[in-house]
Order: C-alpha cells, then structure tokens, then sequence
C-alpha cells in the first residue's frame, strides 16, 4: 500500500490529508474536515491540476506586459510547456482585462487570459 501526504488548499483551513492507495486505486480519504478536501485529494493525487499565472510582452502599450493567467486549471505536467506558449506570445495594445491572449493552450482546453487593462499610446 502507497500514503500520499498532502497539504489540502481548497479552503484555508490547510488540512494535513492522508490518502492511501493500492495499485492506482484510492482507498481512504483522511484528514479533511470538508468535502472540498476530499475532492482535492482524489484529485492531486489522480490528476493533479494548476492554474498558470505569467506575463506576456505588450507592444504599443502603456505597460510593456500585461498579466495573464489561464482561465482554468491546466494537467501539472503540462505547465513548462504552457510557460512556453506564453513567452512566445506578444500583443498589440490595448489589452482589456479578460481578452484571450492563447486558445486552447497545450491543447487543455483552456485559454489564457489577460486579468488587466493595458492602454495603447501614441
């Protein structure tokens, strides 16, 4: 039988969560005081997920990068190449909070946003 140890945040009580597994299989759940960190540890310990947060080059812009984040959680082991994507990325000013800066990133499912307003000068 494999323990994982986690440290659940799902909410911010920061459970210590134990989840035992046999063969890729979970069989218990301990540790947690809501149903949120039993979620989460099946979760991490299954299919463990991230949102990225990064920054990409502005050109034009009153800022020479705009902040951007991925609209949903992306599978851990796809984050470098997400880093990637987004380093190649450069867009033109303006840039509003919630515009698309990468569709479908790594192939996710999931966009990368902007989560602020770059105004254009000139």
């Amino acid at each position: 039988m494999e323990r994982k140890e986690l440290t659940c945040i799902g909410c911010p009580m920061g459970c210590q969560i134990t989840v035992e597994l046999e063969h890729g299989e979970i069989l218990s759940v301990k540790g947690n005081t809501c149903a949120i960190g039993d979620k989460y540890a099946r979760n991490e310990v299954l299919h463990p997920e991230r949102t990225v947060t990064s920054t990409v080059v502005v050109d034009g812009g009153d800022k020479p990068r705009v902040s951007v984040k991925t609209a949903g959680n992306i599978p851990k082991d796809r984050i470098f190449d997400c880093m990637k994507e987004i380093d190649a990325v450069r867009v033109q000013a303006p840039v509003r909070i919630g515009d698309v800066m990468i569709e479908n990133v790594v192939d996710s499912g999931v966009n990368v946003v902007a989560t602020r307003n770059i105004s254009a000068v000139g």
